[in-house]
């Protein structure tokens, strides 16, 4: 059942009904509420830290979705996960932090997936704590997965509530801004493992059948010793307006995520991990160093956080290196893509739009005309195998826990932003010891909580400057 239009929903609190047919707002001072709910439940689905198995009713094999963040990559996974063969999912609940966008997803989830959409409006929740909520109608143990498909800053305490809780995970790219949000990770996910819940992490080109089959082939020597990997992502990407006066501060800054490092680690750190994390896979090792250099077109009118054009090297362990280009300047050349030099010859490892375009090439040159072996189209996508490959593990109960290497793929991806924007070599021991916090009260945020950022009277943030500022 959609929500009805009509009068704001009211606040939920230890006294106050609310009508049934608006969602829930979860309030910060309800958190009582929630620290005894929490306590039953797990003294009745949890012995000793393992989560026990649920007994669905006869017949019953649905796996219930909990969809935190109804933006359009969660809604979208949504979608993936019941595009999956053999899938039983069911879109179960739902939590934003803002009722636009809950209604909105809600509207056009309702429409597609029809017998598949169960989320009346008592399972769906808003606000700051509503992740807690949305997580609490699922079932410990059962297979159930809370999707965390929000905001990269919020990441580690919803997955830290939902392994409390004893859920599956399902978490959107990137998982962490920075160094001691990436230990959280890690953190979570151990305790996922001795509970053994499955957690899967949104990159999911390690799930491209076509990457593996080339990942398969430079292990056997096809490539010859790896030298240098490099990839690109050039396109353009609008630069920030000033924010409106009429709106708030902290919800401005929330909503454009991508531009803003609290929140997202922005735009570079949230995008090109995927390409990070695909140099990473390629050497089999995570990098010792990263350097590299950055900057703004002298007429940038832009007043986000970010730089328009990034350009970083990783030096792995054995010395080989790996390379990513980033350009956001509209009328440039454009290319997404990733590749690899070996001793013997080279190879593409991914193409447009993260499309398994997978080939060798007779050498050292990419050119149409000097291919040597070239994968078929994929006849699944990515993000679809990845559900797969979570639906077929959570069924048959295969170890399943992408926590710690995503979280490793961060900090590479972390180390590479910090060279740029710090203007100096950054070990891989240096950002796993770091303290360094963008925001350090992203866990206890109400919409009535002072923004992290100011503007200057111009309307831009703080962005980098090499040499003076600091992020490690």
């Amino acid at each position: 059942m959609a929500a009805k239009p009509g009068a704001p929903p009211r606040v939920v609190s230890d006294m106050t009904t609310f009508p049934s047919d608006h969602p829930r707002i979860i309030a910060p001072h309800s958190r009582r509420e929630f620290i005894a709910r929490s306590g039953k439940m797990a003294a009745a689905s949890a012995l000793a830290g393992v989560a026990i198995p649920h007994v669905h009713a006869a017949g019953d094999d649905t796996i219930r979705l909990a969809l935190i963040g109804s933006g359009g990559r969660g809604s979208g996974a949504v979608v993936n996960a019941m595009e999956a063969p053999g899938s039983t999912a069911k879109l179960w609940a739902m939590a934003d932090l803002y009722q636009n966008r809950l209604r909105s997803a809600h509207a056009a989830l309702s429409a597609k997936l029809g017998d598949r959409f169960d989320v009346p409006s008592d399972r769906q929740f808003l606000g700051f704590d509503a992740f807690k909520a949305a997580i609490d109608t699922l079932r410990p143990g059962s297979g159930d997965v809370a999707m965390l498909t929000g905001y990269a800053g919020f990441r580690p305490q919803q997955l830290e509530y939902a392994v409390q809780k004893g859920v599956n995970v399902f978490m959107e790219k990137s998982f962490a801004t920075d160094p001691p949000a990436v230990r959280r990770v890690i953190a979570a996910g151990e305790a996922a493992e001795k509970k053994g819940l499955k957690i899967a992490a949104g990159l999911m080109c390690r799930h491209s059948r076509n990457r593996q089959e080339l990942i398969k082939r430079v292990q056997d020597g096809e490539l010859g010793e790896v030298l240098f990997t490099r990839a690109y992502r050039m396109g353009p990407s609008g630069p920030l307006a000033p924010k409106p006066a009429e709106t708030p501060e902290l919800e401005w800054q929330i909503r454009n995520f991508t531009k803003f490092l609290w929140v997202s680690g922005g735009l570079y750190a949230e995008m090109d991990i995927h390409q990070i994390d695909e140099l990473c896979w390629i050497h089999d090792a995570w990098p010792a160093e990263a350097h590299g250099v950055g900057g703004r077109a002298a007429d940038s009118t832009d007043c986000s956080q970010n730089l328009d054009s990034f350009s970083a090297e990783w030096t792995f362990p054995n010395g080989s290196k790996g390379y990513d280009v980033v350009r956001y300047i509209p009328k440039t050349y454009s290319e997404f893509a990733t590749f690899i030099h070996g001793t013997k010859c080279a190879a593409q490892f991914s193409g447009n739009i993260h499309a398994g375009t997978v080939r060798i090439f007779k050498d050292q040159r990419i050119a149409p005309g000097n291919i040597a072996w070239q994968a078929p189209n994929e006849t699944m996508t990515p993000y679809v195998a990845q559900w797969t490959d979570l639906l077929d593990a959570i069924r048959n109960n295969k170890p399943f826990n992408q926590a710690k290497r995503a979280a490793l793929s961060n900090l590479a991806d972390i180390m590479g932003r910090a060279a740029i924007h710090m203007g100096r070599i950054v070990t891989w021991d240096e950002a796993m010891a770091s303290n360094f916090q963008f925001f350090a009260n992203t866990d206890h945020l109400t919409h009535e909580s002072e923004a992290p950022l100011k503007a200057d009277p111009q309307g831009r943030y703080p962005v980098p400057i090499p040499g003076a500022w600091i992020e490690i």
